[in-house]
């Protein structure tokens, strides 16, 4: 059973092309890993809320965009190993600073009980 591991943050509007430069270097460990995909979706129709919304869940300030992501991997087992694996590995230095505040991401993992995929170009 899939294990996918998601993501919601905001990210300063002016960082989007490093957060793409690091996103691209993040998957050459995660693929390295066991991960099967890796996506990354930058906010283009994310309303405020009155009650709970993506912007809200990060505390999305002016003059930054919501980013929602997820990580495909074969199973938990596969993820976990990855992840310590991905904490060690000496490119984690390379990658630099986070470009966005890490504390305001929020994020789980979750095993896939669903899958009604259709090919790329419909029937």
């Amino acid at each position: 059973m899939a294990y996918v591991q998601g993501f919601v943050l905001a990210v300063p509007t002016e960082n989007k092309a490093e957060f793409i430069r690091q996103a691209e270097f993040g998957w050459t460990m995660f693929r390295d890993f066991g991960c099967l995909e890796h996506h990354e979706c930058w906010g283009v129709d994310v309303p405020e809320g009155t009650l709970t919304s993506f912007p809200m869940a990060v505390k999305k300030q002016e003059e930054e965009t919501v980013v929602f992501s997820w990580l495909v991997w074969p199973d938990k087992a596969t993820h976990d190993a990855g992840m310590a694996k991905m904490m060690q590995d000496p490119r984690m230095a390379e990658m630099g600073q986070m470009c966005f505040d890490g504390k305001r991401m929020i994020w789980g993992g979750f095993e896939e009980v669903v899958n009604l995929s259709q090919p790329a170009g419909g029937r």
